[in-house]
């Protein structure tokens, strides 16, 4: 039984681990698109990106 909260804890931390690295990605894309002056792009991306830091919010703050 209390294996089982275990593992929950563990996919929890995987799952945040996944989308951080897709919320890197998406920032450093971001980041690219703004540099070569695709301000349209740019906002997509970070748009994208801040959808990825919500649900890495709401992962943390369950239990």
């Amino acid at each position: 039984m209390f294996f089982g909260l275990f593992g929950k804890k563990d996919d929890k931390k995987s799952e945040t681990e996944k989308l951080n690295a897709q919320f890197l990605k998406l920032t450093e894309q971001a980041r690219d698109l703004q540099r070569k002056g695709d301000i349209k792009g740019f906002a997509e991306k970070t748009g994208e990106a801040e959808a990825i830091m919500d649900k890495i919010v709401a992962l943390k703050n369950t239990v």
